[in-house]
């Protein structure tokens, strides 16, 4: 374990370094559109430059939020928070988002009072060369700040990312009406600024509900969940594994836990011992810490128990509410049954419990019956 967080220590602090220096690079060239474009904006007066350099604005003021985050999150677990400050990060996202959001709805406001009182433009040729190497300087600077988001697994670079995507798409649209506008004297730049208000606020709608989601927990998803159940049947005596729950202290920092089943004829010593592999392999090749692996025992020498097992999964499993069976174990002698069943959400708990109880006593009523019901966390 001690190997583990230090590992985690050297990850941690990589990509703290990884996040500043690209959200620094993102400051310093936001900084220099939104010079660019408020000058074009006021010396042609044209409310569709001047909104595109306020989203610039709000993506430095972002990427200053970014490094915050970053840094808070990345300081050292203590007494008080013993598994680290890495969600602090989420709320950095929740705030760029906050800033994305506000920055559009400011913009959707301008744009439709230019709508109501018509403003003329004054484009040239200056105007457009500045506008078109601020679309080629916005396409490079998204794609680069994504790439490095999903590289470091941050949230917030990868939506500031693809926010300066949206804006090299959406200066496209300004660099368009300007052109319309020199050829034909149509001006359509505010109603080209409502276009750009409506998706920065879609834009800034969306990361708000990633984010929240990340905040409130969600399911794994289905690939993450297959692949760590593949590594851990892959072990020399697992039969299966059940019940696997991860928890997210923020980007890179997941903890876990999950039930294997393994033959009755084991020893604590040969259970102790694969335990202990399992977690090692598995923080090696998906970097999720299990910080808890319960044990199922398996019936391997007794075919009394090997037919109720079937019987019994016939009968759960003839629900449609019933998901999965597993951790069954019959102890023929002591008269004793008992496994674990996941239940859908669309079913009452208490009373898929009452159905399972009584029509299994009704075929094993010399039995003595555990059932736990599971949740349905993962796919």
């Amino acid at each position: 374990m001690k190997e583990q967080q230090n590992d985690i220590a050297v990850l941690a602090a990589n990509r703290e370094k990884a996040i500043v220096k690209t959200s620094v690079i993102g400051i310093f060239t936001n900084l220099l559109l939104v010079g660019f474009k408020a000058f074009v904006g006021l010396v042609s007066r044209s409310i569709a430059v001047i909104l595109d350099a306020v989203n610039n604005l709000s993506d430095a003021l972002s990427s200053v939020v970014t490094i915050i985050g970053a840094k808070l999150g990345a300081k050292q677990p203590d007494k008080k928070h013993p598994l680290g400050y890495g969600r602090i990060e989420y709320l950095s996202s929740m705030i760029v988002a906050a800033l994305v959001l506000y920055a559009g709805i400011t913009s959707l406001v301008e744009s439709v009072k230019k709508i109501i009182t018509p403003e003329a433009a004054e484009y040239n040729t200056v105007t457009i060369v500045i506008i078109s190497v601020a679309i080629v300087v916005k396409l490079l600077l998204g794609l680069y700040v994504k790439k490095q988001g999903k590289k470091v697994n941050s949230g917030a670079l990868t939506a500031s990312g693809s926010d300066a995507l949206f804006d090299a798409i959406l200066s496209s649209s300004v660099l368009a009406s300007a052109v319309v506008y020199l050829i034909w004297g149509i001006s359509l730049e505010a109603y080209v600024g409502v276009i750009i208000a409506g998706f920065i606020i879609k834009a800034g709608i969306e990361m708000m509900i990633e984010t929240l989601n990340d905040i409130i927990g969600k399911r794994e998803d289905a690939e993450t969940t297959k692949e760590l159940k593949e590594l851990i049947c892959a072990e020399e005596n697992v039969l299966g594994a059940y019940d696997v729950t991860l928890f997210n202290y923020g980007p890179n920092k997941n903890y876990g836990s999950v039930h294997i089943e393994l033959p009755d004829t084991m020893s604590v010593d040969d259970v102790d011992r694969i335990t202990r592999k399992i977690q090692t392999d598995v923080y090696h090749k998906t970097g999720i810490i299990l910080t808890g692996i319960g044990v199922y025992s398996f019936n391997t020498s007794n075919d009394a128990a090997a037919e109720m097992r079937n019987e019994i999964q016939k009968t759960v499993l003839s629900h449609d509410w019933a998901l999965q069976m597993h951790g069954f174990y019959a102890d023929t002698e002591k008269k004793t049954i008992r496994f674990d069943v996941v239940l859908s959400f669309d079913v009452d708990k208490k009373e898929a419990m009452e159905t399972l109880y009584k029509e299994i006593s009704a075929r094993y009523p010399d039995y003595e019956l555990l059932i736990v019901p599971d949740v349905d966390v993962a796919d």
